[in-house]
């Protein structure tokens, strides 16, 4: 619906690429480029012949229409469906929600103890430890975790090794091992990166949202 955001195709009838546009002020259509290329060696002596952009980076868009210029054949396949830009956290959280939804199987391979409640569909991956929590699907969490006293609700995705005690947590994505201590407030349509640490909070009637990078390492007030 936007295509001015994106790098953007002009094709012919038959599906061969006439033009590329990066961020179209006036975009030839409605096609935004995906992310998935299949190259020719060719593709090098492209890079080899530009330049770099005005943000100082040789772009993919100019090396395939340096292709286009020297006659090349540059083919194009239309995807249907739904597609969303995951380099936007919101847009990530949506795939994992529709993953989630359409792809998860109920699958419990780690150890979970009896004061434990699981609701719906989850699965818990290999040396997983959960200890008095309630998970309510559709949830995934990898191997080696270590949930103690948590809720877990629906739409998160937690990876390997990480750690979580006294959280509440739905509708988010957990990368791998991240560990999450005590903070008191529900996090909420959060994305938390590889390695990072957010330490304890005091009790607040509200829930929070976090965007946080690989290894960062935050102490709430």
């Amino acid at each position: 619906d936007n295509p001015t955001a994106f790098g953007v195709a002009k094709v012919d009838e038959n599906g061969r690429v006439l033009q590329l546009v990066e961020k179209p002020k006036d975009p030839p259509s409605n096609l935004a480029l995906v992310g998935i290329y299949y190259f020719a060696p060719t593709i090098h002596d492209a890079i080899a012949r530009i330049k770099p952009s005005a943000r100082g980076e040789l772009e993919i868009t100019d090396a395939i229409q340096n292709l286009i210029d020297h006659q090349e054949s540059v083919e194009s396949k239309i995807i249907e469906g739904w597609w969303l830009d995951t380099g936007k956290k919101d847009d990530l959280l949506s795939a994992n929600q529709i993953i989630l939804d359409t792809k998860l199987q109920t699958s419990v391979s780690g150890q979970v103890d009896e004061s434990t409640e699981l609701i719906g569909r989850v699965v818990i991956g290999e040396g997983s430890q959960i200890t008095n929590c309630s998970i309510r699907g559709p949830v995934i969490i990898g191997e080696n975790c270590h949930l103690e006293n948590c809720f877990v609700g629906p739409y998160s995705s937690i990876a390997n090794d990480t750690t979580l005690i006294d959280i509440d947590l739905e509708h988010s994505v957990i990368l791998q091992g991240a560990k999450l201590d005590r903070v008191r407030q529900r996090i909420v349509d959060s994305l938390i990166g590889r390695r990072a640490k957010l330490g304890v909070a005091p009790k607040r009637p509200k829930a929070v949202r976090f965007m946080v990078g690989d290894d960062c390492q935050i102490e709430l007030e």
